[in-house]
């Protein structure tokens, strides 16, 4: 049986602007696609990293989308949460986030960080 590796990706910025979380959830969709069944991939929302996790998205022709792609890992089995305390601060807790993304907490955030395998921030 093959040994699953537990990787956390924490997005740190928006969803726009820089590629950062663009280049977040590029790694964490093709290493899901070319290592199935042998990661967990987890990706933590944090700071304006938590914008990332808002429905409704809509980017030119041509442009990635980042709704798009947490879709893509969401349906594949990775596990994203949104920091509760970083979209209150941004006055967005209260709205509905993309279905499978939860909001969460440093509690878990720290939980995840100990059980992961690798961590890496954007």
């Amino acid at each position: 049986m093959e040994v699953v590796q537990k990787i956390l990706i924490i997005i740190n910025d928006a969803p726009y602007g820089t590629e950062k979380a663009y280049n977040a959830l590029r790694l964490a969709m093709n290493t899901i696609k070319y290592h199935k069944g042998k990661v967990e991939i987890w990706v933590f929302l944090l700071a304006d990293g938590v914008f990332c996790g808002l429905p409704g998205q809509v980017t030119p022709d041509g442009y990635y989308n980042v709704e798009r792609m947490l879709k893509y890992i969401l349906k594949r089995g990775g596990l994203v949460k949104a920091c509760g305390i970083c979209a209150e601060a941004r006055g967005i807790h209260k709205l509905k986030f993309q279905d499978g993304i939860e909001l969460s907490d440093m509690e878990e955030f720290a939980k995840w960080t100990v059980e992961s395998d690798k961590v890496i921030t954007f």
